[in-house]
């Protein structure tokens, strides 16, 4: 596996989490990855030469990028760094949610196989982040799941929270959700979707309703319940 700046590692994990969130492929585009990043354009596209150089992406005229078979592979292997690091973070430091993403964004750098196969052994191959998100094994392979937006489900249906959208990067919404007890795992009932500004009215485990927006309900990833 070829050595990678800084920089180049996280353009490469930038563009597999925009690509994960399309239903259809249709590559991800400067304009894309540069917001994710919080970097210029210009700067954006200057990486893209050098990884397409590098033989780590495919770029198409109108299409923006995707990755090679190789750099598919190094953005999983720095998405499953990133990942056990939160685990390790919340499950044996005691962080909370809310504080693990920066930490993990400097830890996920670690170029040591062998650390990350022995944390990954140590925390008992952990399958989720704490944030809900899958965990690549150590083959790369990482669990696909059919998740919907909590703000597209219907009055009466009722749901599970998966995850949380952006993987943890707004720790302002973690505090709020944990306030609120929306976290994985909590079992969720629509009771109302209001059609004038998209807020929704819900019950989370079974508790009395409350009122959440349509920008936070956007953010909650879950999986249907059979009625």
């Amino acid at each position: 596996m070829q050595t990678l700046s800084l920089s180049e590692e996280n353009h490469l994990k930038a563009i597999y989490q925009i690509l994960s969130l399309q239903e259809k492929h249709q590559g991800a585009s400067t304009n894309a990855i540069a917001e994710r990043l919080g970097a210029k354009a210009s700067s954006v596209t200057d990486m893209m030469q050098k990884l397409s150089e590098k033989k780590l992406l495919h770029y198409q005229k109108y299409r923006g990028v995707s990755l090679t078979a190789e750099g598919k592979k190094i953005a999983l292997v720095i998405l499953r760094k990133h990942r056990l690091w939160e685990y390790f973070l919340v499950e044996k430091l005691q962080f909370k949610w809310d504080k693990v993403h920066e930490i993990a964004e400097q830890l996920e750098h670690i170029q040591s196989e062998e650390l990350i196969n022995r944390l990954d052994k140590f925390l008992s191959y952990p399958r989720f982040d704490p944030h809900g998100d899958p965990i690549p094994d150590v083959k790369g392979k990482i669990i696909q799941r059919k998740l919907t937006k909590l703000s597209e489900i219907d009055s009466g249906e009722k749901c599970k929270v998966i995850s949380v959208a952006n993987e943890g990067e707004n720790p302002a919404l973690l505090q709020y959700l944990a306030q609120i007890h929306i976290l994985p795992g909590a079992h969720i009932q629509m009771k109302q979707r209001y059609d004038f500004d998209k807020s929704v009215s819900i019950s989370v485990n079974r508790k009395a309703a409350i009122h959440i927006s349509f920008q936070v309900a956007s953010n909650i990833m879950v999986s249907m319940q059979k009625r």
